[in-house]
Protein backbone atom coordinates (compact mmCIF):
# COMPACT_ATOMS: atom_id res chain seq x y z
CA UNK A 1 0.00 0.00 0.00
CA UNK A 2 1.23 3.54 -0.96
CA UNK A 3 2.23 5.86 1.26
CA UNK A 4 -0.80 8.68 -0.36
CA UNK A 5 -3.19 5.53 -0.09
CA UNK A 6 -2.03 5.01 3.91
CA UNK A 7 -2.65 8.66 4.23
CA UNK A 8 -6.26 8.61 2.54
CA UNK A 9 -7.28 5.33 4.75
CA UNK A 10 -6.00 7.16 7.97
CA UNK A 11 -8.02 10.28 7.27
CA UNK A 12 -11.31 8.26 6.23
CA UNK A 13 -10.37 6.35 9.76
CA UNK A 14 -10.32 9.13 11.65
CA UNK A 15 -12.72 11.51 10.10
CA UNK A 16 -14.16 13.23 13.01
CA UNK A 17 -16.63 16.52 11.23
CA UNK A 18 -20.04 16.64 10.10
CA UNK A 19 -21.89 13.31 9.32
CA UNK A 20 -22.16 12.59 6.07
CA UNK A 21 -24.30 10.47 3.61
CA UNK A 22 -22.84 9.22 0.50
CA UNK A 23 -24.74 7.68 -2.03
CA UNK A 24 -22.80 5.10 -4.24
CA UNK A 25 -25.17 5.12 -7.63
CA UNK A 26 -23.62 2.35 -9.34
CA UNK A 27 -23.73 -1.37 -8.51
CA UNK A 28 -20.00 -2.00 -9.31
CA UNK A 29 -19.01 0.36 -6.98
CA UNK A 30 -21.04 -1.38 -3.83
CA UNK A 31 -19.66 -4.29 -4.71
CA UNK A 32 -15.90 -3.41 -5.12
CA UNK A 33 -16.14 -1.17 -1.73
CA UNK A 34 -16.99 -4.18 0.01
CA UNK A 35 -14.49 -6.42 -1.54
CA UNK A 36 -12.06 -3.70 -0.79
CA UNK A 37 -13.26 -3.68 3.04
CA UNK A 38 -13.54 0.01 2.48
CA UNK A 39 -16.74 0.41 5.22
CA UNK A 40 -14.76 -1.85 8.06
CA UNK A 41 -12.41 1.57 8.12
CA UNK A 42 -14.91 4.08 7.99
CA UNK A 43 -15.15 6.49 10.22
CA UNK A 44 -18.79 5.97 11.84
CA UNK A 45 -19.60 9.86 10.88
CA UNK A 46 -19.36 8.71 7.21
CA UNK A 47 -22.58 6.40 6.03
CA UNK A 48 -22.42 4.95 2.69
CA UNK A 49 -26.06 4.32 0.80
CA UNK A 50 -26.86 2.11 -1.98
CA UNK A 51 -28.00 3.86 -5.19
CA UNK A 52 -30.69 2.79 -8.03
CA UNK A 53 -27.44 2.32 -10.15
CA UNK A 54 -28.32 -1.45 -10.82
CA UNK A 55 -30.05 -2.22 -14.21
CA UNK A 56 -31.09 -4.87 -14.10
CA UNK A 57 -32.55 -4.07 -10.20
CA UNK A 58 -34.31 -1.05 -11.66
CA UNK A 59 -35.71 -3.10 -14.50
CA UNK A 60 -39.65 -2.92 -13.59
CA UNK A 61 -41.68 -5.74 -13.57
CA UNK A 62 -43.74 -5.26 -16.41
CA UNK A 63 -40.66 -5.66 -19.00
CA UNK A 64 -40.14 -9.04 -17.59
CA UNK A 65 -43.77 -10.00 -18.39
CA UNK A 66 -43.19 -8.07 -21.86
CA UNK A 67 -40.23 -10.91 -22.22
CA UNK A 68 -42.37 -14.05 -21.06
CA UNK A 69 -45.15 -12.68 -23.60
CA UNK A 70 -42.73 -12.40 -26.55
CA UNK A 71 -41.04 -15.85 -25.73
CA UNK A 72 -44.17 -17.83 -24.89
CA UNK A 73 -46.38 -16.23 -26.85
CA UNK A 74 -44.97 -14.79 -29.85
CA UNK A 75 -42.42 -17.75 -30.16
CA UNK A 76 -39.55 -15.30 -30.05
CA UNK A 77 -36.02 -16.44 -29.62
CA UNK A 78 -35.22 -14.24 -26.66
CA UNK A 79 -31.35 -13.13 -26.03
CA UNK A 80 -30.29 -11.43 -22.96
CA UNK A 81 -27.35 -11.33 -20.70
CA UNK A 82 -27.30 -13.71 -17.55
CA UNK A 83 -28.81 -12.00 -14.95
CA UNK A 84 -32.17 -10.99 -16.37
CA UNK A 85 -32.89 -14.81 -16.72
CA UNK A 86 -34.34 -15.15 -12.70
CA UNK A 87 -35.48 -11.72 -12.06
CA UNK A 88 -38.92 -11.83 -11.34
CA UNK A 89 -41.88 -11.01 -13.62
CA UNK A 90 -45.52 -10.64 -12.03
CA UNK A 91 -46.09 -14.40 -12.56
CA UNK A 92 -42.99 -16.16 -13.74
CA UNK A 93 -39.39 -15.10 -14.59
CA UNK A 94 -37.58 -16.11 -17.88
CA UNK A 95 -35.90 -18.77 -16.60
CA UNK A 96 -39.90 -20.10 -15.54
CA UNK A 97 -40.60 -19.53 -19.26
CA UNK A 98 -37.40 -21.08 -20.53
CA UNK A 99 -38.87 -24.30 -18.65
CA UNK A 100 -41.93 -24.13 -20.37
CA UNK A 101 -40.20 -24.68 -23.31
CA UNK A 102 -39.57 -21.27 -24.68
CA UNK A 103 -35.86 -20.49 -26.30
CA UNK A 104 -34.49 -17.82 -24.12
CA UNK A 105 -30.61 -17.94 -24.08
CA UNK A 106 -27.89 -16.04 -22.41
CA UNK A 107 -25.93 -13.97 -24.67
CA UNK A 108 -22.74 -11.02 -23.57
CA UNK A 109 -23.25 -8.85 -25.84
CA UNK A 110 -26.53 -7.61 -28.47
CA UNK A 111 -23.79 -8.25 -31.14
CA UNK A 112 -23.66 -11.83 -30.21
CA UNK A 113 -27.55 -12.10 -30.89
CA UNK A 114 -27.23 -10.11 -33.71
CA UNK A 115 -25.58 -12.81 -35.06
CA UNK A 116 -27.30 -15.50 -33.82
CA UNK A 117 -30.09 -14.25 -35.65
CA UNK A 118 -27.77 -14.13 -38.91
CA UNK A 119 -27.26 -17.83 -38.45
CA UNK A 120 -30.99 -18.07 -37.55
CA UNK A 121 -32.89 -17.13 -39.86
CA UNK A 122 -36.40 -19.14 -39.44
CA UNK A 123 -36.30 -17.56 -35.82
CA UNK A 124 -37.38 -14.10 -34.64
CA UNK A 125 -34.96 -12.81 -32.45
CA UNK A 126 -34.94 -10.49 -29.67
CA UNK A 127 -32.44 -8.63 -27.32
CA UNK A 128 -33.51 -7.50 -24.00
CA UNK A 129 -31.84 -3.74 -24.37
CA UNK A 130 -31.38 -3.09 -20.61
CA UNK A 131 -28.65 -0.85 -19.23
CA UNK A 132 -27.47 3.12 -18.61
CA UNK A 133 -25.53 5.05 -21.15
CA UNK A 134 -22.48 2.89 -21.13
CA UNK A 135 -24.09 0.33 -23.04
CA UNK A 136 -26.67 1.47 -24.99
CA UNK A 137 -24.31 2.64 -27.76
CA UNK A 138 -23.24 -1.16 -27.93
CA UNK A 139 -26.80 -2.11 -28.23
CA UNK A 140 -27.70 0.87 -30.74
CA UNK A 141 -24.95 -0.80 -32.67
CA UNK A 142 -26.72 -4.15 -33.29
CA UNK A 143 -29.45 -2.06 -34.68
CA UNK A 144 -27.60 -0.33 -36.96
CA UNK A 145 -25.40 -3.64 -38.05
CA UNK A 146 -28.90 -5.33 -38.55
CA UNK A 147 -30.07 -2.65 -41.09
CA UNK A 148 -26.90 -2.46 -42.55
CA UNK A 149 -26.89 -7.03 -42.98
CA UNK A 150 -30.41 -6.69 -43.93
CA UNK A 151 -31.45 -9.22 -41.08
CA UNK A 152 -35.27 -8.47 -40.51
CA UNK A 153 -35.64 -11.09 -37.65
CA UNK A 154 -33.70 -8.63 -35.19
CA UNK A 155 -35.47 -6.88 -32.40
CA UNK A 156 -34.64 -5.47 -28.80
CA UNK A 157 -37.30 -4.75 -26.06
CA UNK A 158 -35.69 -1.37 -24.52
CA UNK A 159 -35.22 -0.55 -21.24
CA UNK A 160 -32.63 1.66 -21.60
CA UNK A 161 -32.27 4.40 -19.36
CA UNK A 162 -30.08 7.13 -18.03
CA UNK A 163 -28.45 8.86 -15.18
CA UNK A 164 -29.18 12.01 -14.92
CA UNK A 165 -32.80 11.62 -14.68
CA UNK A 166 -32.01 9.33 -11.21
CA UNK A 167 -29.76 12.10 -9.74
CA UNK A 168 -32.50 14.34 -9.97
CA UNK A 169 -34.92 11.83 -8.43
CA UNK A 170 -32.27 10.66 -5.52
CA UNK A 171 -30.66 14.13 -4.76
CA UNK A 172 -32.45 14.53 -1.04
CA UNK A 173 -31.29 10.80 -0.62
CA UNK A 174 -28.03 11.80 -0.17
CA UNK A 175 -25.54 14.44 0.89
CA UNK A 176 -23.17 14.00 -1.71
CA UNK A 177 -23.35 11.40 -4.71
CA UNK A 178 -20.35 9.02 -5.59
CA UNK A 179 -20.61 9.43 -9.45
CA UNK A 180 -20.21 6.12 -11.87
CA UNK A 181 -16.64 7.02 -13.64
CA UNK A 182 -17.87 4.92 -17.03
CA UNK A 183 -21.51 6.95 -17.33
CA UNK A 184 -19.33 9.99 -17.12
CA UNK A 185 -17.30 8.73 -19.44
CA UNK A 186 -20.00 8.75 -22.06
CA UNK A 187 -22.09 11.64 -20.75
CA UNK A 188 -19.16 14.27 -19.61
CA UNK A 189 -19.23 16.58 -16.54
CA UNK A 190 -22.09 19.11 -17.74
CA UNK A 191 -24.94 17.38 -15.02
CA UNK A 192 -22.68 17.18 -12.01
CA UNK A 193 -21.52 21.35 -12.35
CA UNK A 194 -25.75 21.49 -13.50
CA UNK A 195 -26.21 19.22 -10.09
CA UNK A 196 -24.01 21.27 -7.74
CA UNK A 197 -24.96 24.89 -8.67
CA UNK A 198 -28.54 23.35 -7.71
CA UNK A 199 -26.90 22.38 -4.46
CA UNK A 200 -26.18 18.52 -5.00
CA UNK A 201 -22.96 17.31 -3.98
CA UNK A 202 -20.87 14.98 -6.03
CA UNK A 203 -17.34 12.82 -6.75
CA UNK A 204 -16.68 11.22 -10.18
CA UNK A 205 -14.76 8.05 -8.82
CA UNK A 206 -12.96 4.99 -10.73
CA UNK A 207 -13.04 1.63 -9.98
CA UNK A 208 -9.84 0.62 -8.03
CA UNK A 209 -9.95 0.39 -4.43
CA UNK A 210 -7.04 3.46 -4.46
CA UNK A 211 -9.45 5.20 -6.92
CA UNK A 212 -12.47 4.83 -4.50
CA UNK A 213 -10.53 5.81 -1.13
CA UNK A 214 -9.42 8.87 -3.13
CA UNK A 215 -12.91 9.75 -3.90
CA UNK A 216 -14.32 9.03 -0.78
CA UNK A 217 -11.60 11.37 0.98
CA UNK A 218 -12.21 14.10 -1.55
CA UNK A 219 -16.22 13.95 -0.91
CA UNK A 220 -15.67 14.16 3.08
CA UNK A 221 -12.88 16.93 2.68
CA UNK A 222 -15.02 19.05 0.32
CA UNK A 223 -18.55 18.03 2.35
CA UNK A 224 -16.61 19.75 5.46
CA UNK A 225 -16.67 23.16 3.42
CA UNK A 226 -19.91 23.65 3.31
CA UNK A 227 -20.57 24.61 0.54
CA UNK A 228 -21.97 22.55 -2.36
CA UNK A 229 -19.62 20.88 -5.06
CA UNK A 230 -18.30 18.85 -7.87
CA UNK A 231 -14.74 16.89 -8.16
CA UNK A 232 -13.78 14.61 -11.21
CA UNK A 233 -11.42 12.34 -9.54
CA UNK A 234 -11.43 10.01 -12.36
CA UNK A 235 -9.54 12.33 -14.69
CA UNK A 236 -8.09 9.58 -16.63
CA UNK A 237 -11.04 8.30 -18.37
CA UNK A 238 -13.55 11.26 -17.76
CA UNK A 239 -13.09 15.01 -19.37
CA UNK A 240 -15.42 17.41 -19.34
CA UNK A 241 -17.24 16.49 -23.10
CA UNK A 242 -17.23 12.46 -22.58
CA UNK A 243 -17.42 10.45 -25.49
CA UNK A 244 -19.51 12.82 -28.40
CA UNK A 245 -19.08 9.90 -31.06
CA UNK A 246 -21.42 7.31 -28.39
CA UNK A 247 -23.83 10.14 -27.58
CA UNK A 248 -24.28 11.04 -31.71
CA UNK A 249 -24.43 7.28 -32.15
CA UNK A 250 -27.29 7.16 -29.67
CA UNK A 251 -29.12 10.18 -30.79
CA UNK A 252 -29.36 9.11 -34.44
CA UNK A 253 -31.29 5.48 -33.48
CA UNK A 254 -32.99 6.52 -30.10
CA UNK A 255 -35.38 9.44 -28.87
CA UNK A 256 -36.17 10.37 -25.01
CA UNK A 257 -38.96 8.75 -23.40
CA UNK A 258 -40.12 8.38 -19.76
CA UNK A 259 -39.31 5.53 -17.80
CA UNK A 260 -40.39 2.73 -15.29
CA UNK A 261 -37.94 2.42 -12.82
CA UNK A 262 -38.47 -0.76 -10.48
CA UNK A 263 -38.84 0.67 -6.81
CA UNK A 264 -39.43 4.19 -7.43
CA UNK A 265 -41.66 4.78 -10.66
CA UNK A 266 -41.78 6.45 -13.74
CA UNK A 267 -39.39 9.60 -13.98
CA UNK A 268 -39.73 11.58 -16.82
CA UNK A 269 -37.20 11.88 -20.13
CA UNK A 270 -34.95 9.29 -17.94
CA UNK A 271 -34.90 6.60 -20.67
CA UNK A 272 -34.45 6.29 -24.59
CA UNK A 273 -36.55 4.33 -26.88
CA UNK A 274 -35.85 3.62 -30.86
CA UNK A 275 -37.16 6.42 -33.29
CA UNK A 276 -40.59 5.95 -34.95
CA UNK A 277 -37.84 5.40 -38.21
CA UNK A 278 -36.71 2.13 -36.82
CA UNK A 279 -39.72 0.49 -35.45
CA UNK A 280 -38.93 -2.86 -37.88
CA UNK A 281 -36.24 -3.80 -35.28
CA UNK A 282 -38.69 -2.62 -31.93
CA UNK A 283 -40.16 -5.54 -30.40
CA UNK A 284 -43.11 -3.72 -28.69
CA UNK A 285 -44.32 -2.25 -32.10
CA UNK A 286 -43.18 -5.07 -34.22
CA UNK A 287 -44.73 -7.90 -31.83
CA UNK A 288 -48.09 -5.40 -31.14
CA UNK A 289 -46.95 -6.45 -27.25
CA UNK A 290 -50.12 -5.50 -25.05
CA UNK A 291 -49.89 -3.33 -22.25
CA UNK A 292 -48.91 -4.91 -18.83
CA UNK A 293 -50.07 -3.19 -15.78
CA UNK A 294 -49.37 -5.76 -13.16
CA UNK A 295 -47.57 -5.50 -10.02
CA UNK A 296 -45.28 -8.25 -8.26
CA UNK A 297 -46.94 -7.85 -4.80
CA UNK A 298 -44.48 -9.14 -2.27
CA UNK A 299 -42.77 -8.14 0.89
CA UNK A 300 -39.50 -7.20 -0.74
CA UNK A 301 -38.38 -4.01 -0.18
CA UNK A 302 -35.90 -3.52 -3.01
CA UNK A 303 -37.66 -0.08 -3.78
CA UNK A 304 -36.56 1.46 -0.46
CA UNK A 305 -33.10 -0.14 -1.14
CA UNK A 306 -32.78 1.28 -4.52
CA UNK A 307 -33.96 4.85 -3.23
CA UNK A 308 -30.90 4.88 -0.08
CA UNK A 309 -34.02 4.60 2.75
CA UNK A 310 -33.11 1.46 4.22
CA UNK A 311 -30.23 -1.01 4.25
CA UNK A 312 -30.54 -4.41 2.37
CA UNK A 313 -30.52 -5.96 6.35
CA UNK A 314 -33.52 -3.46 7.07
CA UNK A 315 -35.88 -6.14 4.55
CA UNK A 316 -37.61 -8.69 6.42
CA UNK A 317 -36.82 -11.30 3.89
CA UNK A 318 -32.99 -10.82 3.09
CA UNK A 319 -31.22 -13.51 3.58
CA UNK A 320 -33.77 -15.65 5.29
CA UNK A 321 -36.63 -16.31 2.19
CA UNK A 322 -34.70 -13.90 0.11
CA UNK A 323 -31.21 -15.22 -0.77
CA UNK A 324 -28.93 -15.95 -4.05
CA UNK A 325 -30.74 -19.37 -5.02
CA UNK A 326 -33.60 -18.49 -3.94
CA UNK A 327 -33.91 -14.46 -4.94
CA UNK A 328 -37.45 -12.52 -4.40
CA UNK A 329 -36.39 -9.45 -5.61
CA UNK A 330 -33.91 -8.23 -8.33
CA UNK A 331 -31.04 -6.53 -5.80
CA UNK A 332 -30.64 -10.44 -4.66
CA UNK A 333 -30.85 -11.35 -8.66
CA UNK A 334 -28.27 -9.16 -9.88
CA UNK A 335 -24.24 -8.98 -9.59
CA UNK A 336 -24.37 -5.42 -9.11
CA UNK A 337 -27.34 -5.59 -6.47
CA UNK A 338 -26.89 -3.94 -3.28
CA UNK A 339 -28.69 -7.02 -1.58
CA UNK A 340 -26.48 -9.44 -3.30
CA UNK A 341 -23.50 -7.37 -1.77
CA UNK A 342 -24.64 -7.33 1.33
CA UNK A 343 -25.35 -10.78 1.42
CA UNK A 344 -21.81 -12.37 -0.48
CA UNK A 345 -19.54 -9.96 1.99
CA UNK A 346 -21.42 -10.08 5.46
CA UNK A 347 -23.79 -6.74 5.45
CA UNK A 348 -22.30 -4.22 7.45
CA UNK A 349 -18.73 -6.15 7.62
Amino acid sequence: MSELTERTKKYLEEYDGPEIRIMEVCGTHTHEIFRQGIRRILSPKISLISGPGCPVCVTPVKYIDEAVYLALESGCTVTTFGDLVRVPGSSMSLAGARARGARVKVVYSPQDSEKYASEHPDEQVVFLSVGFETTTPSDVLAVKNAIRDGISNFSILTSNKTMPGAYEAMRRSTDAFLYPGHVHAIIGTGICSELAAAGTSGVIAGFTGDELLSALAVTVRKFSEGKPFWVNAYPRVVTDEGSPAARALVDRYMQPCDADWRGIGVIEQSGVELRDEYSDYDSRRKYNIPEFKTEYKTACRCGEVLQGKITPEDCPLFGKACNPEHPVGACMVSGEGACSAFYLYGGKL
